[in-house]
């Protein structure tokens, strides 16, 4: 189903004070409607009353692993988004925990609220058989809403970029200390990266009817690139060649194996399983009609977006002689 998004209307976004949320949060404000951001501490979330009005953006407190928290937060709304998923487990906050029970323990509450749309953010390379936890939960999680919620809109984004991002920005940051890049398998892993501004685009479609219900449609920039020509673009765009060494997986799974062990790890043994599959869209997905274009929504170019927040990793900045 499909709502009217105006001042009259209620969407609860969940995972609101992420990467992604924020602009998610941005572009439901400048339809009017009023939005409830649902993260589990508040005061993170504060600086996103500043993108509405006086009172139009309101942070509650909610954790997906916390069943009352969570109907709380959907009580009364029209719409329902979730975008709340982990790279890397921390404590209790566990794949299966956050993103397949919290995902269904979401949809459910929504359906019950009486929400007449929903939206579940998923991504793709989400496989029940992956080796890898992240891409199985994703798809559990998927199943979990299309079963309490059969007419929910399902997103599978490829990788997400924008000034904010943790991945250009990762691998950006890394080059100015590393006089030599890794290229896990090789860097033969195809990406194709989508704007977030698109990405944001896609859930505001899937909330006011552009979207078909209980379609997942899968969200891809209008290039793919290997992780090589993705670290080729980063040196360019920073001013910072570099030389590559290969890693086989095995290899980089006994790193991943130490590096997770410490806080915003920059590798997992998770991770480097899911660099084992690509992360395009689908031909099926092309076909079938189901992705940003299809959307009404025309995908930025990394190109077009990407250097203008790399600048800053340049070795003089924004003073660098070649302008962005």
């Amino acid at each position: 189903m499909a709502i009217t998004l105006n001042s009259s209307t209620l969407v609860t976004v969940f995972g609101g004070s992420g990467f992604v949320g924020r602009y998610v949060v941005q572009a439901l404000a400048k339809t009017g409607c009023r939005v409830r951001v649902a993260v589990r501490r508040p005061n993170y979330a504060i600086h996103l009353q500043t993108q509405g009005s006086v009172g139009q953006i309101h942070p509650v407190q909610a954790n997906l692993r916390y069943e009352d928290t969570v109907r709380r937060a959907v009580a009364g709304a029209d719409g329902v988004v979730n975008l709340v998923g982990i790279l890397q487990p921390w404590g209790r906050q566990s794949f299966d925990a956050v993103q397949a029970k919290g995902a269904g323990l979401v949809a459910e509450a929504a359906r019950d609220a009486g929400a007449r749309a929903i939206v579940h953010m998923s991504a793709l390379g989400a496989d029940r058989s992956s080796r890898s936890a992240y891409a199985r939960t994703k798809a559990e999680g998927e199943e979990r809403v299309s079963e309490a919620c059969p007419n929910a809109t399902i997103l599978r984004p490829s990788t997400i970029f924008g000034p904010e991002d943790e991945f250009f920005n990762r691998f950006a940051s890394m080059a100015r200390f590393m006089p030599v890049m890794p290229l896990v398998g090789g860097g033969k892993t195809r990406f194709q990266p989508v704007y977030v501004g698109d990405v944001a685009g896609a859930v505001v479609a899937g909330l006011d009817g552009r979207a078909r219900p209980g379609v997942a449609y899968e969200l891809g920039g209008p290039s793919i690139y290997t992780f090589r020509e993705i670290l080729d673009l980063i040196a360019d765009y920073t001013q910072r060649k570099r030389y590559y060494v290969s890693i086989p997986f095995w290899l980089a799974k006994i790193q991943g194996f130490f590096l997770q062990m410490l806080p915003n790890a920059i590798l997992t043994v998770d991770q480097v399983r899911l660099l084992k599959t690509d992360v395009v869209v689908s031909q099926e997905a092309i076909a079938e009609a189901r992705t940003l274009k299809n959307l009404g929504i025309e995908p930025h170019a990394v190109e077009v977006i990407v250097p203008r927040y790399l600048v800053r990793f340049r070795p003089k900045g924004e003073f660098s002689v070649r302008a962005v």
